[in-house]
């Protein structure tokens, strides 16, 4: 259930693609093997860039949204993929409740459309529950595209969650619950939520993922014979950080400095003669926004009161006290002269579709999840267009959706190792 898709790289294909390509029998059975041990996500999104040298997944997004981004072409795959989730939670589930973020942006209330589309062509009746006060009657929100939505006010039971005359199996979250976690979703002991409560950045860190996903690349290196670092971005992390009172800026100082050293070493050893860089960024994903590109440590003394403000908060700001210091990973994507970068969509186990990530304001060493980015879906080519394994890079058209499927996989385990070590109701053995 890997679709290809075109993407806007057509040169020859380096030696990771191709030697992800030729152990494609091998990969396939070591993720068949992993799903036997693991439990995927109900749905993901993974972020990815793509150097040429260097391809690593750089955000992993366990309520996606976007989901309008999907062409028609792409649907087909989602349906499926949420009919084996479905089997596999409640096979005799009839009623599904999506609790979506608080907000009636249309923008994100389209992509609750087409979730609910998708979930609806899969077998179950969907219906969406608002966490707002202000819903107190169902309210209906025609979207531009001539569809509509209606947000319904949730009802609480001693253990159930549900609308009026509408009782759910299952209660899936399209909210990050960034905010904390509202009362009225603790204590369900009798539905299945998913993701599960401890997946919201109330409690999640990007640390642990990317800690949990390195153990992943590592294993995976080991299988394919390769360095992980070529599919890995290195990370080192920070707490207590406060850019406008300057604390923590001692952690901040050595970590990059250790992290900007290490990256120069793995540049020289395969001969790269781009200049390094790292990504600070929250680690509670507070906002994905709120980024600092360094390229030296001295640049952390130079910060503009902007800057500090930006990853400070502002008043009606959660303020970023905790941030992870990450590997820039550059991107080498590009569509009509702008910068792009894949982002690789899935439900279950399966990848079911994409998108680029478009900025025509933005360097290739820069992130690109910022106001101006536009979004450029991919699209299906025929079966003839696969790679053929064993001929030379270039000889042979590009499927580089297929590798980026496979990134997008290995974070998605990685999401599943870091939920299972972070369950807080997980058994513990002596």
């Amino acid at each position: 259930m890997v679709p290809h898709l075109v993407t806007a790289l057509n040169g020859p294909i380096n030696e990771l693609e191709q030697r992800i390509l030729e152990s494609t029998p091998v990969i396939e059975r070591w993720f068949r093997l992993e799903w036997m041990e693991h439990t995927p996500p109900l749905y993901s999104a993974v972020d990815i860039r793509n150097a040429g040298f260097k391809l690593a997944p750089v955000d992993t997004d366990l309520f996606p949204s976007g989901w309008n981004h999907l062409t028609p072409e792409m649907m087909p795959l989602a349906v499926q993929a949420a009919m084996a989730a479905i089997e596999k939670i409640c096979p005799e589930a009839r009623n599904l409740l999506l609790v979506p973020e608080n907000t009636q942006d249309t923008f994100y209330l389209s992509n609750l459309a087409q979730l609910q589309r998708i979930f609806n062509q899969a077998g179950l009746h969907v219906r969406l529950g608002s966490l707002s006060n202000q819903i107190k009657e169902p309210t209906t929100i025609d979207l531009p595209g001539g569809e509509s939505v209606t947000l319904e006010p949730l009802v609480r039971t001693q253990h159930r969650l549900m609308l009026k005359h509408f009782d759910p199996c299952t209660i899936l979250l399209n909210n990050d619950l960034s905010a904390g976690v509202p009362g009225i979703l603790e204590d369900l002991h009798e539905q299945y939520l998913l993701p599960p409560l401890h997946a919201g950045w109330a409690t999640r860190r990007k640390h642990q993922h990317f800690k949990a996903y390195e153990e992943v690349a590592k294993r995976f290196g080991k299988l394919l014979d390769m360095d992980p670092w070529l599919i890995n971005p290195l990370f080192n992390q920070c707490g207590e950080v406060n850019f406008n009172q300057a604390a923590g800026m001692d952690c901040l100082r050595t970590n990059v400095d250790a992290l900007l050293n290490k990256i120069r070493r793995k540049y020289k050893e395969y001969g790269i003669t781009d200049k390094p860089f790292v990504v600070i960024k929250p680690d509670n994903a507070i906002d994905n926004r709120r980024t600092l590109m360094l390229r030296d440590v001295k640049e952390l003394d130079q910060l503009s009161d902007a800057a500090k403000a930006d990853m400070t908060g502002r008043d009606s700001e959660q303020p970023v006290s905790e941030v992870i210091i990450q590997e820039g990973v550059l991107t080498n994507e590009r569509i009509n002269a702008a910068v792009a970068e894949p982002v690789v969509y899935m439900v279950d186990r399966y990848v079911v579709g994409g998108f680029y990530r478009v900025h025509a304001e933005r360097r290739q060493d820069e992130n690109l999840n910022a106001p101006g980015a536009s979004f450029v879906p991919l699209a299906f080519e025929q079966s003839k267009q696969w790679p053929q394994p064993g001929t030379k890079p270039g000889a042979s058209v590009p499927n580089r959706f297929y590798m980026y499927g496979v990134i997008g996989r290995l974070a998605m385990l990685a999401a599943s190792y870091e939920l299972e070590a972070t369950d807080p109701n997980a058994e513990v053995y002596e």
